[in-house]
């Protein structure tokens, strides 16, 4: 079996060692390219920029909870347009039985800054929780419309 094994790594490196010239230049197909390229961040939070999506049911939804324990800052990587003055953030957290999010908002002229935390309910603070992760959606109510204003992570 070890032989078997030896014999096909050994013809995983001789393939491996092409015969292209040292100018050649790779290619990367584009799905692969824009997978490994970062996503633009803000140069103030270095915070990914979210990405404006249709308002469509996005997984599970999320009422704030400030009295969340053990919170961080968590990005969130997109938001659709809400009724009224809201917007709704969509992010990665654990299962609603144990984690909850809330945010801030600071808002100008021309930015929406949504600052997402995610930490643990108080009521599960003590308890052993799954760890499986949730596609979350949580909207968020701002003072102003939306306008043409951008949307970023704080």
């Amino acid at each position: 079996m070890r032989v078997i094994a030896l014999a096909v790594l050994a013809c995983l490196a001789v393939a491996g060692c092409g015969s292209g010239s040292s100018t050649d230049e790779p290619t990367i197909p584009p799905e692969i390219a824009s997978a490994v390229d970062p996503s633009p961040t803000n140069p103030s939070s270095g915070m990914p920029i979210p990405s404006e999506v249709p308002g469509e049911d996005f997984g599970t939804v999320f009422e704030p909870r400030p009295d969340i324990v053990r919170a961080n800052p968590t990005p969130f990587e997109s938001w659709s347009r809400a009724d009224g003055n809201k917007v709704a953030i969509h992010f990665v957290t654990g299962t609603p039985e144990c984690y909850g999010a809330d945010a801030a908002v600071t808002e100008t002229d021309t930015t929406v800054t949504i600052s997402l935390r995610t930490g643990t309910l108080p009521e599960a603070a003590d308890k052993m929780c799954i760890l499986v992760a949730v596609f979350g959606t949580l909207e968020v109510q701002l003072q102003a419309p939306l306008g043409n204003r951008r949307v970023i992570n704080g």
